[in-house]
């Protein structure tokens, strides 16, 4: 208790700087609305999305402190507030929410309606951040010697850096435009192909990559050692699998299959054997990853909120200070209250009392364990995906046991698990956000206030981003895999109908199994089986340029210290790819539903050997883009 109180933030508490102004508001709705499609557009393709806290906060800085002059830290970081919320609302609803418009592709159930889809996302969104508020004096200021969280904290250092926001954010912005550029390329103009493939003939198996800038972000952002198990996983698959399957059943028809496999393989090639059989394989080792990362952290879990739970008790009363105010309790419970009757209640959620009951349950629960865990082991390790897959698999089964059965069951079972998917990522996001202003010395009310504006904001704009994309490809096709939300579907389906090829799924659990007895990470090679393997290795790239740059050694003790932490040039400028690229996405997604994106398309009349070519120089350029803005840049100003 004295460590905290010796404690002093960056801003002391007698000093009132503006925080939650107009132009913050402003600006974080717009970075929420901007990092949370852009980021529902990356997970849908790649299944996984990146933390938009940190160049939010670079954005803000170089906005506010550099080209409008303000000197108000406080104010930049209650726009990286509301903006980081984008990105999180959009993780939780893109891994669950597509299952329902697959149900109504397939003829299950009419399409969910945008209402439908705004609400489930609101919902969750106002529920993860009043389920974590009475939790920051336990865990943000009691326990800050001992939670670091990692990305918090972090943030909180790209904002004192002031000095150098505008920089920094000329790097993120470069990267947002040279992206954009790259995909319009790619994918608006179609001057080269999208994927390259590699065959030997006589031999089943396939190789090949994508040309994306996002790809090729997310491989150098989480770096080269997850990089490489994803793309281990698809060797396995594409490699190893696929061959079996053809060389061992060519004459075969195997569940799913209503063909032999040798006719899949000879109308569709690998793809085919891969859509048919290997994704769930991939299936099995997914769920199989999710549910072993769960009770690996099942200690943590239990001790987490026993903790929280224990030090939620000992709260203090009201402060005076302003930065121990939080929101008014009689508002927090009452906003739990109204949100957990309007999930009861409200006909556009297709959950019953059993299913609000779960909610209640399962969500004070996660979000609880979400925000501790962040705390000890940072958001990229944090097992959402596992409380996903639980919650659905034991939503399903009391649902079916209580008999609410069929389509109606699975939306539930869908809707409950997407509710609780974004507690779990909300509270973790809010968590490190209010970590960051508990350094700075903001007020947490206000940040409090911020993440709510924020999940509105991102709630609202959701819905349209969902059908838009729906509406441009839909889900589940080659443009947008939605690898999560598949699986979701599959899990619910499986539970529900007990229809799935139970089998291959075993499978892929016994091949997770033997991951984990070897030591290998389970989750990022499951997840690396489960998607094509192009898309694996452009991740790849970007993974192996990762580990070139960081073998480079810098006299710059500064600099070093950023790379150890993370906050470097090339993972901003990555971070601004994986934006532009998803922004430029929606608009070909708009262009698309208009009927506007074929008067420009040039695939037809470029040879295939000459696109082929292409695309190699595309990667090549976009690597070299890549050392330009991270390396070249800071050796030239060194």
């Amino acid at each position: 208790m004295n460590e905290q109180k010796q404690f002093k933030p960056y801003i002391p508490a007698e000093k009132v700087d503006p925080e939650l102004t107009v132009l913050s508001i402003v600006m974080g709705i717009l970075l929420a609305v901007v990092f949370g499609a852009a980021n529902a557009y990356l997970g849908l393709k790649v299944g996984m999305t990146i933390s938009a806290s940190i160049p939010a906060a670079v954005i803000s800085m170089g906005v506010i402190r550099v080209i409008l002059r303000r000197n108000s830290i406080l104010e930049s970081n209650i726009v990286q507030t509301i903006g980081s919320a984008g990105e999180s609302l959009a993780a939780g609803a893109i891994f669950t929410l597509p299952a329902l418009f697959l149900w109504a592709k397939e003829g299950k159930m009419e399409a969910p309606n945008m209402l439908e889809i705004t609400l489930i996302a609101f919902l969750g969104g106002i529920l993860g951040v009043l389920f974590m508020v009475p939790l920051r004096n336990a865990l943000i200021v009691k326990e800050h010697n001992t939670l670091p969280y990692p990305e918090g904290t972090a943030c909180a250092e790209v904002l004192l850096a002031g000095e150098e926001g505008g920089a920094n954010a000329s790097t993120v912005f470069a990267g947002m435009g040279i992206a954009a550029l790259f995909k319009f390329i790619v994918d608006g103009v179609k001057a080269v192909p999208s994927e390259i493939n590699f065959r030997v003939k006589g031999f089943a198996g396939e190789i090949g990559t994508q040309a994306y800038p996002a790809l090729i972000g997310v491989g150098y952002i989480v770096g080269p050692r997850i990089s490489s198990y994803m793309f281990a996983g698809g060797i396995v698959g594409w490699l190893v699998l696929i061959p079996a399957i053809v060389l061992f059943g060519s004459n075969t028809v195997l569940y799913p299959g209503t063909d032999t496999i040798g006719e899949i393989f000879a109308a569709n090639g690998a793809s085919g054997i891969w859509g048919t059989y290997i994704r769930y394989i991939g299936a099995g080792a997914v769920a199989c990853g999710g549910i072993i990362s769960l009770i690996k952290s099942l200690p943590l879990i239990i001790r987490t909120f026993r903790d929280s739970m224990k030090d939620l008790k000992g709260t203090r009363t009201a402060s005076a200070l302003r930065t121990e105010k939080d929101l008014d309790m009689r508002f927090i419970l009452g906003g739990i209250l109204i949100m957990i009757l309007a999930i009861w209640l409200v006909p556009a959620v297709p959950v019953n009392l059993i299913g609000a009951i779960i909610v209640v349950v399962f969500g004070f629960f996660f979000a609880t364990v979400s925000s501790r865990m962040v705390g000890l082991i940072g958001s990229s390790n944090n097992p959402v995906s596992g409380m996903a897959i639980a919650t659905l698999l034991l939503a399903t089964i009391i649902l079916k046991a209580t008999g609410n059965v069929g389509i109606s069951g699975m939306q539930g079972a869908i809707a409950i698990g997407s509710i609780i998917c974004i507690i779990a990522a909300i509270a973790g996001d809010t968590s490190q956000d209010l970590k960051t202003g508990y350094l700075l010395g903001a007020t947490p009310m206000k940040q409090q206030m911020g993440e709510l504006i924020g999940v509105t904001s991102a709630a609202l704009a959701i819905g349209g981003v969902l059908y838009l994309l729906n509406a441009a490809w839909g889900f589940g096709t080659p443009e947008l895999g939605a690898p999560q939300a598949m699986l979701m579907k599959m899990i619910v389906e499986g539970v529900m109908d007990n229809n799935l090829p139970w089998t291959l799924v075993f499978i892929g659990v016994f091949i997770a199994v033997v991951m984990e007895i070897l030591r290998i990470p389970v989750l990022p090679f499951a997840v690396g089986l489960y998607l094509p393997v192009q898309l694996n290795a452009c991740i790849m790239i970007g993974g192996v340029v990762r580990l070139v740059l960081d073998g480079k050694k810098t006299k710059d003790a500064k600099a070093e210290a950023e790379k150890q932490r993370g906050i470097t040039d090339g993972v901003l400028y990555c971070s601004g790819m994986i934006a532009g690229e998803g922004l430029v996405g929606i608009l070909l997604a708009i262009l698309t539903v208009f009927g506007v994106a074929d008067s420009f398309d040039l695939s037809s009349k470029v040879p295939a050997s000459a696109g082929n070519i292409g695309c190699i120089i595309v990667i090549i350029l976009m690597i070299l883009c890549l050392l330009k803005f991270s390396v070249w840049r800071k050796a030239k100003s060194e």
